[in-house]
């Protein structure tokens, strides 16, 4: 496949070989943003286009706002990896990569310069505008693979991309003292939890103890929509949060958990 730009943003093209047909519908109907955990944007460059590396992305989104295209958006790019959404896996098949460079909480992790986040934000737009890609489907990596991933982070300015059009967000209470659930909990609190955040989208089952599963889906949610603490432990916050942004979804598109108004740990 010949590659052109599909956005209008695109600046330069640098095509990957690590791409193939999309599969179940053909067509992207999510946004799935990435940060490169990289030392450079060249390095990450450079590897997303190595044969030896079998990982790409639709986009990468450097530093300096400069926008290079790697893969057809008609193509599935390899930038997921294992994972799913609203129970459905293969998610490389329903998204459009996007990968931000970042150094990452490995390398020394900082915040976006404004000037990226606005091309972000532009190349968003434009794809979700051809796709007709719905807010809540632009989505954090760690989202999709909560145990295995934690990008693009805390310190994403989703709110930013909210202001702009883009995504799913609410403020979120400050964080505070007082009861929580957490990793060994048990009960209908937590059976409630856990229907909520799986309604949402989260892959966690409810099995009525707050374990493994729940604390990583918790994790993720905090850096996507409570960035002030990301702890992974449910506090009245992060709860609050969570059941308003589900209240404000589409009902066409999910299905309501049942019990989820006895999640309340006030």
């Amino acid at each position: 496949m010949i590659l052109a730009p599909d956005a209008r943003i695109v600046s330069r093209l640098r095509p990957s070989p690590h791409g193939n047909e999309r599969r179940g519908a053909g067509v992207p109907d999510m946004i799935l943003l990435h940060y490169t955990g990289m030392t450079s944007g060249k390095a990450a460059e450079d590897w997303l286009c190595d044969p030896r590396a079998q990982v790409s992305a639709h986009y990468l989104v450097h530093e300096d706002g400069e926008v290079v295209q790697m893969v057809s958006e008609a193509a599935r790019a390899w930038h997921a990896g294992a994972g799913s959404w609203q129970g459905r896996e293969d998610v490389n098949s329903q998204s459009i990569g996007i990968e931000i460079v970042n150094p990452g909480h490995e390398h020394g992790y900082r915040a976006f310069p404004d000037v990226q986040v606005a091309s972000v934000i532009e190349l968003c737009r434009d794809c979700a505008h051809r796709w007709t890609i719905r807010p809540e489907r632009v989505l954090a990596h760690s989202d999709t693979a909560p145990s295995r991933k934690e990008d693009p982070g805390e310190l994403f300015p989703w709110d930013k991309l909210f202001q702009a059009g883009i995504g799913h967000w609410r403020e979120s209470a400050a964080p505070s003292r007082g009861p929580v659930l957490e990793r060994g909990s048990s009960g209908h609190q937590v059976d409630a939890f856990q229907r909520l955040l799986a309604a949402y989208g989260y892959a966690v089952d409810p099995t009525g103890t707050f374990d493994d599963a729940t604390v990583f889906a918790t994790i993720a949610f905090q850096r996507h929509f409570r960035q002030a603490r990301v702890d992974g432990r449910a506090d009245a916050s992060t709860i609050e949060t969570l059941r308003a942004l589900y209240a404000a979804l589409d009902r066409r598109a999910v299905t309501r958990p049942s019990h989820s108004s006895d999640c309340d740990i006030r």
